[in-house]
């Protein structure tokens, strides 16, 4: 006997989703995107770790998923983050390399550059200290 429609369960999101105007997904505990000019700001908040990654990711994914990307990662409100975090951000950048944009952390704190450099990631993220066009 086939299932009937109410008994299938919800549908998972079609591959380019965002692209046909659903838009970001929905912020979570640990990150929001928003519009900001020319880049799509993916705000990361509180710990990024192998718990917390993949809701970083689902944002990062949606943020990467067009031609050309010019996504901006804010990591300024992250008090901790782990390797997880690390391989999400590094995924990311890699999607927006292939589709012909570009990918960039910003952030200030010494915690955040000594991750990167011991990472061996400071050449790959040269983070940036605030966001283009803020005032301080």
């Amino acid at each position: 006997m086939a299932p009937d429609a109410e008994d299938r369960g919800p549908r998972p999101p079609e591959a380019g989703a965002a692209r046909i105007g659903i838009g970001p997904p929905v912020a979570n505990s640990c990150a929001r995107t928003r519009v900001s000019g020319p880049f799509t700001v993916v705000v990361a908040l509180g710990e990024v770790d192998i718990a917390t990654a993949g809701l970083l990711s689902e944002h990062l994914d949606a943020a990467t998923a067009e031609p050309r990307p010019d996504v901006l990662v804010d990591l300024r409100d992250v008090d901790f983050l782990d390797c997880s975090g690390l391989r999400v951000l590094c995924r990311a950048e890699a999607r927006a390399r292939e589709r012909g944009g570009r990918l960039r952390l910003v952030g200030d704190g010494a915690p955040l550059l000594r991750l990167l450099r011991g990472s061996g990631l400071l050449d790959r993220f040269p983070p940036l200290p605030g966001m283009p066009g803020e005032r301080t």
